[in-house]
């Protein structure tokens, strides 16, 4: 539950009944590392394995998604989020 709004990737929830659906909702954000963690993380990437900087950023852009996807169904006036997805991408 994120601030009294239920989430959950199913298509229903248990225990709840769905009296109305206010459409789609989303959150979106573009972010990108600075210059200097950005070369540090190209270099270990010639190495291979688990990249640090760049699951930090991963992590902290599906934070604010989520945060924005949950004030978006507020301001509609939903108290749950169901079925919901993520998808990332990569801008070249």
């Amino acid at each position: 539950m994120a601030g009294n709004v239920l989430i959950t990737t199913m298509n229903d929830l248990p225990g709840y009944e769905i009296e109305e659906v206010f459409g789609e909702v989303f959150g979106l954000t573009v972010r990108s590392r600075n210059i200097g963690a950005g070369c540090i993380a190209g270099f270990r990437s010639i190495g291979g394995g688990e990249i640090p900087e760049f699951t930090e950023l991963l992590s902290q852009s599906r934070n604010e998604a989520m945060a924005r996807m949950v004030d978006e169904g507020r301001r509609l006036g939903g108290n749950a989020i169901i079925a919901m997805r993520f998808d990332s991408g990569a801008i070249g």
